[in-house]
């Protein structure tokens, strides 16, 4: 019979906060795979976990993911773990799980641990929907792409960011998408863990002053869609009624569906777009 692939969470601090079914497969299993095996050797040393271990990372990936691909059809079963929270989540694990899926190898997610989730629940921004970006890209183009594509996210954002690259992070976040509420968690489930919840310009001129220690996890409010709205019924009122009806009719819409869309745009009643009208028919005949 093949093996499986376990992806096993592991704490992103607090050592008890491992799960008594990860122990049992990070014994059971045949061989664990982890992004550094330096870091991961204190936590199976701390369990009395003498479970074969190897590397698994960025910078061997895919070679790598076909080898533990052929041993698991041999039978073996793996244990993926991450230097801390869920594997595939933001490390490489999920292109190990997108190999296993293409070459028929069954794939199993034993739950625990995850840094953006515990964030979130303790950041008092709104929960029940979130978009996660992790880490924002190192390519200037690419990140301002995203960054772009922010300003209109009316979900909770969540950002990973290093304390020494913090206060840029924050200040591209802030030249983009302007100030607005922030959580910023740091030393999740540690001694010192802190959730501070300020605004980006506050966090700002806080950090300019005392220098970020600890991972960091930024949550930022999404947009209000009521603010949104009026921001676009300002900027189409700046058209006239005739240049904005006369904006839709060259699209290929009738005048009577061009009239009602300009009316819902501008906030008003297709009345009020229709005596704008008259009076600008009026206007020209004059």
């Amino acid at each position: 019979m093949q093996g499986k692939l376990f992806l096993c969470a592991t704490p992103i601090g607090n050592l008890e906060d491992i799960t008594l079914r990860v122990l049992r497969t990070l014994q059971e299993v045949d061989l664990i795979a982890a992004e550094d095996t330096r870091n991961s050797v204190k936590l199976l040393n701390h369990f009395e976990i003498k479970t074969p271990m190897t590397s698994y990372h960025e910078y061997n990936k895919i070679d790598k993911a076909y080898e533990l691909v052929e041993q698991m059809r041999a039978g073996k079963n793996v244990a993926l773990i991450t230097d801390a929270g869920t594997p595939g989540i933001s490390d490489p694990g999920e292109d190990l799980v997108r190999i296993c899926y293409e070459e028929g190898i069954e794939v199993t997610s034993l739950p625990g641990a995850s840094a953006c989730v515990t964030a979130l629940t303790i950041s008092g921004m709104a929960t029940r929907r979130f978009c996660f970006e992790a880490f924002l890209p190192s390519d200037k183009k690419e990140k301002q792409a995203i960054l772009e594509e922010l300003k209109t996210e009316t979900r909770t954002i969540i950002v990973y960011e290093a304390p020494h690259r913090l206060v840029r992070t924050l200040e591209e976040l802030r030249e983009v998408l302007g100030d607005r509420r922030i959580t910023i968690c740091r030393e999740l489930t540690k001694k010192h863990e802190t959730c501070f919840r300020t605004t980006l310009e506050e966090a700002l001129l806080f950090y300019r002053e005392q220098e970020p220690k600890g991972e960091c996890v930024i949550l930022l409010e999404g947009r209000s869609r009521q603010e949104m709205r009026q921001e676009k019924q300002e900027a189409w009122k700046e058209l006239s009624a005739r240049e904005h009806v006369d904006y839709y009719l060259a699209q290929g819409m009738d005048k009577k569906e061009a009239m009602k869309q300009a009316a819902k745009d501008r906030g008003v009643s297709k009345r009020e777009i229709y005596q704008e009208l008259l009076q600008s028919d009026g206007s020209n005949r004059e």
